[in-house]
């Protein structure tokens, strides 16, 4: 009886859904819209044929979107759509609104992170030197050396060679200048004799050793090589001698004047040139690999362990003839990478 009656409600809905429309008519009968829907539905949902969509009136055409996108990729690549709107309305230019603007690189997923990656620059080139004897490449760095007042501060110049860590020179100034940094490395390289295209002069990124100033000299002088933003260890040498200084014991926290800072620069970088064992040459002096007398330094101290070792061969017994410290080798400043092994003789030390 339940069956023949819903079967009849069913087909009296039917018959009322032209002149009442659905939901009416499930009304009109009593019965549940919901119930109705749930005896009748189809699984799955069968597909609707879509619709054309119109476009709108005032949508832009193909080639104007083309367009707008074009100025905001290549003219506006690093910029954002308000500041390109804002740039073209002051030019007399309307191609879009700022929000169409966002919906072309939307659709085209230049937008975000996207669009940032975009307008990053290219990675920069590792700088990749190598010294194999003295004067072909110098690092040169400034440090700041405290003051006798609160805010107070000197810069301290240093050039060093990067095959004999020899400073080959220095200065001690109130200010940090391109134009001082130019007469430092100008009168050092006439002082050593610097051919010009022999050398390579490598230094951080700070504004003083980008500056147009010593673009000029180096044209001249020879090849300028800086180290990569926020990469600290791509001018090792002359930070490692900034470190020696710094850590001296008898440097002192402050400095009472410039004068001051000048003398205790000039008799520290007469013993690091001339006193200081440098572990990473072999454990000679700066000024003896500068000038060629390594060689002549480890053939004596070479005579004097071989004679040790006949007077007392027992005291070598573990270790057999003892040999001093290999003369200098190549340094370098990012060596590239290899799969050949590691040589045994080169060091890492740069202090």
């Amino acid at each position: 009886m339940t069956e023949t009656f819903q079967a009849a409600q069913a087909e009296a809905i039917e018959e009322l859904v032209p002149l009442l429309g659905r939901r009416n008519a499930c009304t009109a009968t009593g019965a549940s819209q919901a119930t109705w829907y749930r005896h009748h539905r189809q699984s799955p949902a069968p597909v609707r044929p879509a619709r054309p969509r119109k476009p709108h009136p005032a949508a832009l055409s193909p080639a104007e979107r083309d367009q707008v996108r074009a100025v905001l990729n290549e003219r506006f690549a690093d910029a954002s759509p308000a500041t390109a709107y804002y740039s073209l309305l002051d030019e007399g230019v309307y191609l879009a609104s700022e929000s169409t603007m966002y919906r072309i690189l939307r659709q085209h997923g230049e937008v975000g992170t996207d669009r940032r990656r975009q307008a990053t620059h290219p990675p920069r080139a590792v700088p990749e030197l190598v010294a194999d004897a003295p004067n072909r490449v110098w690092a040169w760095d400034i440090t700041k050396l405290r003051g006798p007042d609160k805010g107070v501060w000197y810069c301290l110049y240093t050039i060093i060679d990067l095959f004999s860590r020899y400073v080959v020179g220095w200065m001690v100034a109130s200010r940090e200048s391109a134009d001082l940094a130019r007469h430092l490395i100008e009168a050092t390289a006439r002082k050593h004799g610097i051919d010009a295209g022999t050398l390579t002069l490598h230094a951080d990124r700070g504004s003083s050793m980008t500056s147009k100033t010593l673009a000029e000299l180096l044209i001249d002088l020879g090849v300028a090589s800086h180290s990569r933003p926020r990469t600290s260890n791509d001018n090792p040498h002359v930070e490692a001698s900034f470190k020696t200084l710094k850590y001296c014991p008898i440097f002192p926290g402050r400095f009472g004047s410039i004068e001051h800072a000048r003398a205790f620069c000039q008799e520290f970088y007469a013993w690091y040139n001339h006193d200081h064992f440098h572990s990473g040459i072999g454990y000679h002096h700066p000024v003896d690999v500068h000038y060629g007398r390594a060689a002549a330094i480890r053939d004596r101290r070479a005579a004097v362990l071989t004679t040790a070792y006949a007077t007392h061969p027992e005291r070598f017994a573990s270790g057999g003839l003892p040999t001093p410290p290999d003369l200098p080798v190549p340094a370098w400043i990012n060596k590239p990478k290899t799969n050949e092994p590691k040589d045994a003789t080169e060091k890492t030390t740069h202090n």
